[in-house]
């Protein structure tokens, strides 16, 4: 198994993520409404959580203590997409700094 897929890997409760991100189920759940994570589903419909999500859940309390709001944490995201992919609007995002592109797309 690839360090990558160990990572994606869906295996913690939402009791267990809130132990490691003390976050509260409410506000885990309001970061899946808000397409910010996608933990998998069960049969029964219980999410799971793998690391990935995990790293997601940190990153989006990092940003808000920085003071980004839920549409900028999701304009980071989208921005980290598009640098998976390697460009955005036709910029290559190997040359750039992700958070300096959205402090400048914020401004717009």
């Amino acid at each position: 198994m690839t360090k990558e897929a160990k990572r994606t890997k869906a295996v913690l409760s939402i009791s267990h993520v809130m132990k490691l991100t003390n976050l509260t189920a409410r506000q885990i759940r309001y970061y899946e409404e808000q397409h910010l994570i996608a933990p998998a589903r069960t049969e029964g419909n219980r999410r799971l959580f793998s690391l990935r999500n995990i790293d997601e859940l940190f990153e989006i309390q990092e940003l808000l203590e920085e003071g980004l709001n839920i549409a900028g944490i999701k304009k980071v995201f989208e921005l980290k997409r598009e640098a998976n992919k390697r460009t955005y609007k036709g910029v290559d995002l190997e040359q750039l700094n992700v958070r300096a592109l959205v402090q400048r797309e914020l401004k717009r």
